[in-house]
């Protein structure tokens, strides 16, 4: 199980928000006692009020709530905040988990759903987010472009302006950042990286990093691929 890293006596602070009570409170009970401090919220609106109020270190968010849907809350959290979301729904085809995550979610549920599995993914983005820095030997950062990668705390930045990525984004380009310059098989991404079931899962997750950082995905610049031998990402 992945762990990280807080001031002793620290617990991360998660905000859960759906308009089902009797989920928010299962929810709210079991994060609680799966060592997590956790405040609830009903809708879009009394989230957007909690979130003046604390600093959470990741949120819980529903898609389908009456009034503002979570998809456009966390569109608009993204103007202005990093905090890592997980999506809940029980709309689960690809259309809609593709759409949670190109609108700034890091994971994405479907419900019904099992709690551990809810912890397990919640620690996974965590994890992530309080990534330990770099071994020694392995450079910090890696530029490309108007783009720098900080591999220790695994942020993408232009021209030093915060570019939101998903927790399989992420992972996959700390991959070849891990490697910067040299070619990197598909099955090792597979196997480094989250939300990547198979080779074909690791080609969607490059489309979307591309679109994200190359001017052209259809010509990339930097995202590399490199026939027969996989991926590569091309650094200054």
């Amino acid at each position: 199980m992945p762990s990280f890293d807080l001031a002793p006596g620290m617990q991360p602070h998660v905000l859960v928000v759906d308009d089902d009570r009797r989920l928010r409170d299962l929810l709210t009970r079991y994060l609680s006692e799966n060592g997590f401090r956790v405040t609830a919220a009903e809708d879009a609106q009394a989230a957007r009020g909690r979130l003046k109020s604390f600093d959470f270190d990741l949120i819980v968010l529903d898609v389908m709530m009456p009034g503002e849907s979570g998809l456009s809350l966390v569109q608009n959290l993204r103007l202005e905040s990093r905090v890592p979301v997980l999506m809940l729904t029980a709309r689960n085809d690809a259309v809609d988990r593709i759409a949670g995550l190109e609108g700034g979610a890091d994971d994405y549920l479907g419900k019904p759903f099992e709690p551990r599995e809810l912890v397990l993914r919640i620690r996974t983005i965590l994890a992530r987010v309080n990534a330990a820095p770099p071994s020694p030997g392995t450079a910090p950062e890696v530029s490309f472009g108007p783009f720098c990668f900080d591999i220790g705390r695994t942020e993408l930045t232009r021209d030093g302006a915060p570019i939101h990525l998903t927790t399989g984004e992420t992972s996959l380009l700390a991959a070849l950042a891990r490697r910067a310059g040299e070619p990197v098989s598909r099955d090792s991404l597979r196997n480094e990286s989250v939300d990547c079931a198979n080779n074909r899962a690791v080609d969607v997750q490059m489309a979307r990093l591309r679109r994200k950082i190359e001017a052209d995905a259809r010509e990339p610049r930097y995202l590399l691929t490199v026939r027969g031998k996989g991926y590569a990402l091309r650094v200054d």
